[in-house]
């Protein structure tokens, strides 16, 4: 039924369109009808969304080029687009920013830990707006989900309210500065073209710090309440319960020092606790409150996966089995224990302390090619019965037992003393191939592979210093954004902040495909004369010939595209109509451009908008009608914030 009515309504603008056409005097060209046929089609398959984008503007591309349109000798010539490129590099660094728990340390230093709901909300979405600036607003929105959700219950709010607001912000905060959101990039290369030159890094400040503000300003006083209460629809990902892992404190940690009561207190915030501890070798299974915490004392932790990076990050813990050295993970403590035990477990150090040493010279295993995965124990599994030191798990492997997981039940001993059980679950980290293989050995079946941040100053440092050069040297012209950001790819690679192995998965590739093939497109609609077409009949005919109101119309088009379709493909889509418009009203191209960026970053009457719409779906319990009860307003807003800015700052 749906899909009938868009072909309908299709129909109906295509002859409305060619009959005022034809009113007007204007001859259309068959290039001309043509692309624009391609053009309305494109966007009423992005409307209808059957099809992925990536997949539609591919075969606009080829259709395109099958056409004549667009000559077969630059049909793919957008993948080099300056755009695209910037994009790519963007996604990467970002990566960077989260993988090493730069992002974390700037969350805990940032966010208070016991004000007030008013504070911590304006506090969690002005970061998210802030982060959005610089990083993939997409990774902001997904790096402080599980901050929100910590939030709404302490203050016993639906998850929701806060989801959608820190929804809102993240995408407000992407369109003050040049690499917020690709839209801009888009827009920069479009105006590029014109001759104008490309937008500098924080030309679209002015106007989007003005936008984004107000906007969050109204979200928070106002906005969340306007947010319907709905329960958590369903659990995101696979629910494990509570994981078993052990914690090392190290020299100068915040954990030295303190009781194991104050340490339970701050865990507590991250719902998770001390069961026991190792001293001097020594394990304490019922520990007191008072007992003081060493430099080299091991902790026991129950905890979630999603909760362990936070825990590790605010004490200063490391994981013990992912700490490198001989002997390390299939070494034994003092316990108490048969001979033959102890001299199984001697025979089982030295030869770990070998394999270790072999593992060192082997230079194809880097700290950073390596992958976090869950496996769960089948039943009739050869593990069922044996400990991870019974098997030579690292020795044979070269992984580590990073926690285990069964539910209900704690054990009183060490990770790899635990004899496992069918139905228990293994969190290992190791190198994907190893895992791979340890798994078909020993009938285990991979659950998901787990985004772990383990702390890294030393990483987190680097990236924050390769995005900082990165944006510095595009904002103060030094080198062209494209290559300043591509050295910074190159740099986090070799700094292995982000880890060769990962830079291509942390692409957006859909988007990349999208903008790659779109631009050749929109280069179609512009060779052909159709975008000034299309301008002259907007102006003429919606915009009645005013500047003012032809401004108005490119924002307030560009923001329905955007809440029905990819912001990207309105960018590509709104750029060369916004150009046209201009030129026909002889003024400059500048504020109708900003008026394609600001609309095409304004996605909040759907779920389908953006990706951060999307995100908060299930965990906020939505339906697809509620977004516009806060999104109608906030983009009312947006345009009556944005319009008299657009022409002061960027004058016709």
């Amino acid at each position: 039924m749906r899909s009938g009515f868009e072909i309908t309504y299709l129909q109906f603008i295509t002859l409305h369109f060619t009959t005022r056409l034809h009113n007007t005097s204007i001859d259309m060209t068959t290039n001309q009808l043509l692309i624009l046929a391609i053009g309305l089609i494109t966007v009423a398959m992005f409307l209808w969304g059957r099809w992925r984008h990536d997949m539609v503007a591919f075969g606009s591309l080829l259709v395109c080029v099958l056409a004549g349109l667009v000559p077969a000798r630059v049909a793919f010539a957008g993948f080099g687009h300056p755009a695209v490129i910037t994009v790519a590099c963007v996604l990467v660094l970002s990566r960077g920013l989260l993988a090493s728990g730069a992002v974390d340390a700037l969350t805990r230093t940032v966010l208070p830990a016991k004000a007030g709901m008013g504070l911590s909300m304006a506090s969690l979405i002005g970061l998210g707006a802030v982060l959005s600036s610089f990083m993939n607003n997409v990774g902001a929105m997904a790096m402080l989900m599980p901050v929100a959700m910590q939030l709404a219950k302490r203050f016993e709010l639906a998850p929701g309210r806060v989801l959608m607001p820190l929804a809102f912000g993240t995408i407000l905060g992407g369109m003050t500065t040049l690499i917020g959101t690709p839209p801009n990039l888009i827009v920069s290369g479009f105006r590029a073209q014109t001759g104008a030159g490309s937008f500098a890094m924080f030309d679209f400040a002015p106007v989007g710090l003005a936008v984004a503000g107000t906007g969050i300003i109204f979200v928070i006083m106002l906005g969340w309440r306007l947010v319907p209460s709905r329960q958590q629809a369903g659990i995101e990902g696979f629910e494990s319960g509570a994981y078993i892992t052990e914690a090392h404190v190290p020299e100068n940690c915040k954990a030295v020092g303190m009781n194991l009561g104050e340490i339970g207190a701050i865990l507590d915030d991250h719902d998770s606790q001390v069961i026991g501890m190792v001293h001097n070798g020594i394990r304490l299974t019922a520990p007191q409150p008072r007992h003081t915490v060493r430099a080299g004392d091991i902790l026991i932790i129950e905890a979630e996966t999603e909760a362990l990076s936070e825990v590790l990050s605010v004490l200063g813990l490391k994981l013990e089995e992912s700490i490198e050295g001989p002997g390390n993970v299939e070494s034994d403590d003092r316990e108490i224990g048969n001979g033959a035990e102890n001299v199984a477990r001697r025979q089982v150090n030295s030869e770990t302390t070998n394999a270790n040493s072999d593992r060192k010279k082997d230079k194809n295993i880097r700290s950073g090619d390596i992958a976090l995965v869950e496996l769960a124990v089948l039943p009739g599994s050869p593990l069922v019965g044996r400990s991870t030191s019974d098997i030579l798990l690292r020795t044979r492997y070269g992984l580590n037992l990073l926690a285990l997981s069964r539910q209900g039940q704690l054990s009183l001993k060490r990770l790899r003393s635990i004899d496992l059980q069918s139905g228990d679950l293994l969190l290992l980290q190791g190198p994907p191939e190893a895992i791979s293989e340890f798994a078909a050995d020993y009938g285990c079946v991979p659950l998901a592979e787990r985004e772990l941040r383990i702390p890294n100053r030393r990483k987190a440092l680097e990236a924050g210093i390769i995005m900082a050069l990165a944006v510095g040297g595009a904002a103060f012209g030094l080198l062209p954004a494209t290559i300043s950001f591509a050295i910074g790819v190159l740099a986090s690679m070799v700094l292995r902040t982000v880890p060769p192995r990962t830079v291509y998965e942390a692409i957006d590739w859909p988007v990349i495909v999208l903008l790659g093939a779109l631009i050749p497109v929109a280069g179609a609609m512009e060779s052909t004369g159709t975008a000034d077409l299309i301008a002259h009949f907007m102006l003429y005919n919606l915009a009645q010939g005013h500047a003012v109101a032809g401004l108005i119309m490119i924002l307030v088009v560009s923001m329905f595209f955007s809440d029905l379709m990819n912001n990207a493909a309105t960018a590509a889509v709104m750029c060369p109509i916004a150009i046209g418009t201009s030129t026909a009203l002889n003024v400059s191209a500048d504020p109708f451009l900003m008026a394609v960026a600001i609309g095409a970053s304004c996605a909040f009457l759907t779920p389908v908008g953006h990706q951060n719409n999307t995100l908060i779906l299930g965990p906020g319990g939505f339906r697809f009608g509620d977004y516009w009860k806060l999104g109608l307003p906030l983009e009312i807003l947006v345009v009556a914030v944005s319009v008299p800015l657009l022409l002061v700052v960027w004058p016709l």
